[in-house]
């Protein structure tokens, strides 16, 4: 058999991701807050796109020279979109519009002003406490080493060998850090952090000191052995027990200064009649993009050779398809919307324990969607209903059987199951999981022990041992 080499011509299709696709299905994926950052690049980038500013009146904001806009049109879908709610109602639902540089009071965000850190305040308050500059410089040191809670965990000997300092310069510096505010800043460890503030307040007695030299007995509840540690009776200790209750373990949290992002839902639902309600999405967070058509037709009758020709084009054309986008994801994130409600209709109306099961492929095969798609819709977007703000994503859950042979239950609602059983629990009979195993039985529910765990775990709620503990501590 020879060898050869040939040309050969074969024809095969193939899926092939464009970058406007790739572009948009990035867009579909994007919380409101990261679609503006990214539309910001963009027009920062695009002379002939602007974003309109939402908080202006409709008559205040700029109007498209060109369209297509980012707000999608409106569709029918039966009792999901009756006619618009009085303006009463929509002024409830989105808040008053205020122009933001009104009566000369400039923007929210510069009228907000900085908390200093925990850090800088320490320093502000030693360089008051002190005249000797080399004990301040030691101190300012030494807030260096407190934690965010506001502990200086190090021990003296260690921190000297660090800044080569005495180690009693290094005990006198750490005394003038504990003498700031808030008290109980420079502790070694909760001990010594609870210490300062029980001296500040004079109740650092004998007694109070040997329960904090027990705190693991403590934790444990063990009340007969802290009564015969500190040589009260049961009374005495509950009440120094509540007074350790009432003060800081974490000082340094005061200082705590992480900037809040504000949450706005991306849909809103509201009802409009007994038994309708309708779905729409959240203008307020919802950017409006304008494309610039006028500029571009000047810039092409202006004499523009070929390649600053091509570049307006390019720009232009760039511009427009992000509209177009734009305006498609918000009618994707919609319809999937209306979709997930068309099922959870009996949520609207009673709330989280009418949760039905619910999953990606339910909605994909209702909306025609990949369930890619879909749960590229649902990431961080959220939703606001009568009974509070939720992400999409809570609406789908697993099914749990029922052991009766009626209809599934919700995980969801399993949880707020397990939630409500603990909270109602007597404090001198907690319940075990397989207890919580046996009270969902009664009630048609069919779940393993390790089920149980897993969801208790998920609501952060303890283990029946640690619950017993912390409630024989708050009695």
């Amino acid at each position: 058999m020879a060898l050869g080499l040939r040309l050969d011509l074969r024809q095969t299709q193939s899926l092939v991701l464009t970058p406007q696709l790739q572009q948009a299905i990035r867009l579909l994926q994007l919380s409101n807050h990261e679609l503006i950052g990214t539309l910001r690049s963009e027009t920062e980038e695009n002379p002939f796109l602007e974003i309109a500013e939402t908080a202006a009146s409709p008559k205040q904001a700029p109007a498209p020279v060109a369209q297509p806009s980012a707000r999608p049109e409106r569709d029918n879908a039966g009792d999901w979109d009756q006619p618009r709610p009085p303006r009463a109602l929509d002024q409830q639902l989105h808040g008053p519009r205020r122009d933001p540089d009104a009566a000369g009071q400039g923007s929210f965000e510069a009228r907000l002003s900085e908390l200093p850190s925990l850090r800088d305040e320490l320093r502000r308050q030693i360089g008051m406490l002190t005249a000797d500059p080399g004990l301040r410089r030691l101190a300012f040191d030494l807030c260096d080493w407190v934690d965010d809670e506001g502990y200086l965990r190090e021990p003296d000997a260690l921190i000297a060998e660090r800044t080569h300092a005495g180690i009693e310069r290094v005990a006198a510096a750490r005394a003038l850090l504990q003498r700031c505010e808030p008290t109980g800043i420079g502790g070694r460890d909760l001990a010594e952090c609870l210490a300062l503030q029980l001296a500040e307040r004079d109740r650092l007695d004998p007694a109070m000191r040997r329960l904090l030299d027990n705190l693991p007995l403590l934790a444990r509840a063990d009340w007969p052995a802290l009564q015969r540690l500190c040589g009260v009776d049961r009374d005495d200790l509950e009440e120094m027990v509540a007074e350790l209750k009432a003060l800081d373990p974490r000082p340094g949290h005061a200082f705590a200064s992480e900037p809040q992002v504000t949450l706005l839902p991306d849909i809103v639902v509201y009802r409009t009649g007994p038994d309708a309600w309708r779905i729409e999405l959240n203008p307020e967070a919802l950017p409006r993009l304008v494309v610039h058509g006028d500029y571009h037709a000047e810039l092409t009758r202006s004499g523009l050779d070929l390649r600053q020709r091509e570049f307006v084009n390019e720009r232009y054309q760039n511009a427009t398809w992000l509209a177009r986008a734009l305006d498609q994801r918000s009618r994707t994130i919609l319809k999937v919307s209306r979709a997930i409600f068309a099922r959870q209709r009996a949520f609207l109306d009673d709330g989280p324990r009418a949760l039905r099961p619910l999953v990606l492929r339910d909605i994909a095969a209702a909306t025609g969607l990949h369930e890619s798609t879909v749960s590229r819709a649902t990431s961080q977007k959220y939703v606001a209903t009568p009974h509070g703000t939720f992400p999409l994503k809570y609406f789908f859950s697993t099914a749990i059987a029922s052991n009766d042979g009626g209809a599934e239950h919700s995980a969801e609602v399993i949880r707020l199951q397990i939630k409500r059983l603990i909270h109602d629990e007597d404090p001198q009979a907690v319940l075990s999981d397989d207890q919580i195993v046996g009270r969902l039985e009664g009630l048609g529910i069919a779940i393993a022990r390790r089920t149980v765990a897993k969801y208790r775990e998920s609501l952060g709620i303890a283990s029946s041992t640690q619950r017993r503990r912390s409630k024989a501590l708050g009695r």
